[in-house]
């Protein structure tokens, strides 16, 4: 079968060769572990079970994954030992299970989570350069949508990812995700039940994207809406081609950001400290969970 599961429509037969993505018809895994650095409702006490896919549709030059969205680092598994990984994750206490860069296996995603049915919240961590109807398939299996969204200016987008048309793609994506999932539902810990995230980490030299981007959130899906403003950019993978990136924020910059959020009514927001941006937010991809045969 034909791939065209996500925008890039590059029609590949994954049985026989990668896609755009890199990767073929099998679960390509690097890491699966409790992960403490996502948004406190998201991670918990306990953290989140983060499964880190290997591979990518969208492939930005700033890659802070480089080494698994474009490398390809990690395991080919089958559909049943990505259910052994979710039950090893879930027997730690994780809070959920947190299917990471997704997109790509959406459909294989959908056929194992009918058969799994988690007894967690099913958090699905995506760029969001999604094909809505794509993610129609996904409706009842994921509960907590976990979505970037880069940019809003075509050239912008173009630019770092190699897509003129990432906004009206991930703002289409987003209101379906908004439509299954709704507003945050805490739980008494805390802790997420269901809903959407919005998540944007700021790039250098390129704030203005965050009030175009979120006046258009505000407009077509809700001022309700969680949002999560990143400051954690750090330059890696291709960014020492583009000058303006190659570089952590300022401080100024993230300032800015933060009032364009608070200014558009914003209440529900996370915001990180300008220190975040250090490599220690980049996971060691070692395959540490992946591999079944190893007993921890």
């Amino acid at each position: 079968m034909l791939c065209n599961i996500c925008p890039r429509q590059c029609n590949a037969d994954r049985n026989k060769n990668p896609g755009f993505c890199g990767t073929g018809d099998m679960f390509r895994v690097a890491r699966a572990a409790p992960h403490f650095g996502e948004e406190p409702c998201i991670s918990g006490t306990n953290g989140s079970g983060t499964v880190f896919f290997s591979g990518c549709n969208l492939k930005c030059v700033y890659c802070q994954n480089e080494t698994i969205s474009h490398g390809l680092y990690g395991k080919d598994i089958s559909d049943k030992d990505l259910m052994k990984i979710f039950d090893n994750l879930i027997e730690k206490g994780v809070h959920n299970i947190n299917l990471v860069t997704p997109s790509h296996y959406a459909l294989k995603l959908a056929k194992v989570l009918k058969e799994y049915n988690s007894p967690v919240p099913v958090v699905y961590n995506t760029s969001s350069y999604e094909k809505a109807d794509t993610l129609k398939y996904l409706e009842g299996l994921v509960d907590i949508y976990l979505a970037d969204i880069k940019y809003y200016d075509e050239s912008v987008s173009n630019k770092y990812s190699g897509v003129k048309n990432y906004f009206a793609v991930a703002s289409e994506a987003v209101r379906e995700m908004y439509r299954q999932a709704g507003d945050i539902v805490l739980k008494d810990d805390g802790t997420a039940e269901r809903g959407l995230i919005i998540r944007h980490m700021v790039l250098p030299g390129n704030v203005s994207q965050v009030y175009k981007i979120f006046s258009r959130v505000r407009e077509d899906i809700s001022s309700d809406c969680y949002i999560s403003l990143m400051s954690q950019y750090t330059p890696c993978a291709g960014s020492s081609k583009f000058s303006e990136i190659n570089r952590k924020i300022s401080s100024r910059e993230y300032s800015i950001a933060k009032e364009q959020i608070l200014k558009l009514g914003f209440e529900n927001v996370y915001f990180q400290k300008l220190s975040s941006g250090t490599d220690e937010y980049i996971p060691d991809f070692n395959l540490e969970g992946v591999d079944l045969s190893v007993k921890k």
